[in-house]
């Protein structure tokens, strides 16, 4: 149940004082939901200063945004219905006008009663020879306001809704705000110099500068706080029950782990053997796994995942392999059967392709457990497929998969352990935000013997160069990647992008040039895949749809056209698809147009480094807290006051405080325990009220 203290704050946005039906509709778009706390939740964007007052002849002089305080002198009727109704305003220094269009007589007399003083305020200019202020933003009596009335916050609006509105609904939500119970640790509250959560909320709604605004304000950094605290509480009581719930141990003799490492066609780095043996250490515990594996392109996830699907096998248990994209999930297939194959261990693919007797017969394997290790799609949890013992489920790029899809493989066995792995290396800001109920393990070494690719910038201005250097490199036998221009977030054109290229590249150079793009059928893909992997094409032009997955090992050469478009994680993962072996590889980045100042800088990195957790990093600056890495789905939450750029420090300290909580005997017991209810109930972490003990 709702602690009964945040009825007011989840009452409908009708509730509030001059709310109906329609504006209710025009609020919700704004404040992004249709409570009282998601008004309470939107902070000002800006300010508007009208304490600046000034006399009438001064306001003609200065001209914009002013305040005066002057007698109504005289309602001026307009002659015609096309012009202007005015009323003339004095004070000693002289006179000027009120301008209205469309505005109804008797509700401006009753507003600007003739012979009484108003202070207004609005936008002055001269107009002839006179001083006017056309629709003036305040009119109110001297004893109706007082200087902090003058600071008006900024909220964002929609058409239909105006800032006045805006400004009116905010305090009324105010007013019907609660004073809840604190949250923070009384050290940690001294310690930052933060006012109570209803204090802090009030600040925040009335700013008085444009420092106030800043996300370093005081108001602004307890909120985040709060926010922070309390998703990080929701995800360190969803790992402590994960941690409570009864897995069951997998152990083996380390035979077949053996078998596979000796066989192995390259030496394991530290942090390969290092992730594995963790993971080794939670299959065999009597816990469920749930780990996360990251790391840079080409780092090695895949092998980790094939040490612990043979430590699962040895264990009697089946692994699957869930990837993305039926490509993917093929290649990962063609991988780990070179490397468990030799040991014994039986690996088959099961994607939507399979049909007919093929995918009965797979699934009978999968059904009686010959097939050990099962690499697919969607296709691994559907009704038909059953698993004989499914003991750890493998979930490549965890966050292109949605909660319900991980949930429904995992359903497919009994308490599985679970390893998500990512390609891409998340900054721990992230990986907090993100995956803070899960173990994570970084993979931050390459293995040995890889040469990092030579990156350069070019203007597209030397495209003709380009073509003639890259006809040369392939003549001598190098094969090369040409990723086309992302034209905008349509296939439709990005296709007609790559055709165009790929004409002109077959036109001009005497080789074997491919096509890949994301309309294409998957079994299309696939074969234009394997053949390029095989060696039958020389040239492959692309769109991104090789991001994850093309895999040419000995390919030597990338070129991405319009690398201005892409974002810094995509380019690191596009120039990933080279320099895989001991041989010399470049990437050339070419740009069209004018750099702006993010662009040039997202390709200063690139040229700069090529190290993934640098990378994201720097990703992680230049975007802000946007979505820098697509992690959206992956529970990454959409914050409100907090900003994951700006607050990372708070963040860290949100995880620390929440740790504390949790590991207390029954975190929900007291006045205390309440209040972390309360605060969890708040912010709508329903996870963790689910977890809660009491309540």
């Amino acid at each position: 149940m709702r602690p009964q203290i945040l009825f007011p704050l989840f009452a409908d946005l009708t509730t509030l004082k001059g709310v109906g039906p329609r504006l209710a509709v025009l609020l919700e778009k704004t404040v992004r939901g249709s409570h009282v706390k998601d008004v309470l939740m939107t902070a000002p964007t800006g300010l508007v200063d009208r304490t600046r007052r000034v006399s009438i002849s001064d306001a003609g002089d200065i001209g914009g945004l002013v305040t005066i305080e002057a007698e109504v002198e005289q309602h001026v009727p307009r002659p015609t219905m096309k012009q202007p109704y005015k009323v003339r305003l004095r004070d000693e220094t002289g006179f000027l006008h009120l301008t209205f269009f469309n505005a109804k007589a008797d509700y401006l007399r009753r507003m600007l009663p003739e012979g009484t003083r108003r202070v207004v305020s609005g936008k002055a200019e001269r107009f002839a020879s006179e001083v006017q202020i056309v629709h003036p933003d305040l009119i109110a009596a001297p004893d109706e306001i007082s200087d902090e009335d003058l600071l008006q916050p900024v909220y964002p609006l929609t058409a239909g809704l105006t800032a006045g509105v805006a400004r009116r609904t905010a305090r009324g939500a105010l007013e019907m705000a609660p004073d809840l119970p604190e949250w923070i640790d009384a050290a940690l509250l001294a310690r930052e110099g933060w006012a109570s959560w209803l204090e802090s909320l009030n600040q925040l709604h009335a700013p008085q500068s444009g420092l106030e605004l800043e996300t370093s304000a005081l108001p602004r950094r307890r909120l985040a706080f709060d926010e922070l605290f309390a998703h990080q509480l929701a995800l360190k009581l969803a790992r402590r029950d994960r941690k409570a719930r009864k897995g069951r141990p997998l152990t083996g003799n380390g035979q077949w782990v053996q078998a596979v490492l000796d066989n192995a066609p390259f030496t394991p780095t530290g942090a390969q053997m290092k992730a594995f043996e963790a993971a080794k250490i939670d299959m065999e515990s009597a816990q469920r796994m749930m780990r996360l594996v990251h790391g840079d392109v080409g780092s090695g996830k895949t092998f980790v995942a094939a040490l612990a699907a043979a430590h699962a096998a040895e264990a009697g248990v089946q692994t699957a392999l869930m990837a993305p994209t039926e490509i993917v999930a093929r290649q990962h297939a063609t991988v780990l059967k070179a490397l468990l194959e030799p040991a014994g261990i039986r690996v088959a693919a099961l994607t939507g392709r399979d049909k007919g007797k093929a995918r009965k017969e797979l699934e009978a394997a999968i059904s009686d457990g010959r097939a050990q290790v099962v690499c697919g799609t969607h296709a691994l949890f559907q009704d038909s497929v059953d698993w004989h013992d499914l003991g750890l489920a493998v979930i490549d790029e965890q966050h292109r998969f949605g909660v319900s899809d991980r949930r429904k493989l995992t359903l497919k066995g009994q308490a599985p352990d679970v390893l998500a792995m990512s390609a891409t290396p998340i900054p721990r800001t992230l990986t907090l935000a993100a995956f803070g109920d899960l173990d994570v393990s970084r993979l931050d070494e390459k293995p040995a013997g890889r040469v990092p690719p030579t990156t350069r910038v070019v203007s597209g201005e030397r495209l003709a160069e380009v073509v003639e250097g890259l006809g040369r490199a392939i003549a001598k036998g190098e094969r090369a990647y040409w990723v086309c221009p992302l034209v905008e977030e349509s296939d439709v054109s990005d296709l007609a992008a790559a055709e165009a290229r790929h004409h002109m590249l077959s036109e001009m150079l005497k080789c074997r040039v491919g096509l890949v793009h994301g309309r294409m059928p998957a079994k299309d893909k696939q074969a234009v895949a394997e053949a390029f992997r095989a060696g039958e094409i020389d040239l492959l032009v692309a769109t991104t749809v090789i991001e994850v997955g093309v895999d040419a090992p000995d390919a030597t050469i990338m070129v991405i056209e319009h690398a201005e478009r892409f974002g810094l994680a995509q380019l690191h993962q596009l120039r990933g698809r080279v320099g895989r072996g001991d041989k010399a590889s470049s990437c050339l980045l070419l740009y069209h147009g004018k750099l702006g100042e993010t662009a040039r800088a997202r390709l200063d990195v690139m040229r700069r480094t090529d190290d993934g957790f640098v990378i994201a990093e720097e990703d992680w600056k230049l975007r802000g807290s946007g979505d820098p890495l697509g992690l959206r789905q992956s529970g990454l939450p959409d914050y409100r006051i907090a900003d994951l750029a700006a607050h990372a420090d708070l963040l860290e300290i949100a995880s620390d405080a929440a740790q504390l909580e949790v590991a207390r005997d029954d975190p929900f017991f007291g006045e205390r325990g309440e209040a972390l209810r309360v605060l969890l109930y708040l912010f709508e972490r329903d996870e963790g009220v689910r977890l809660m003990r009491s309540g």
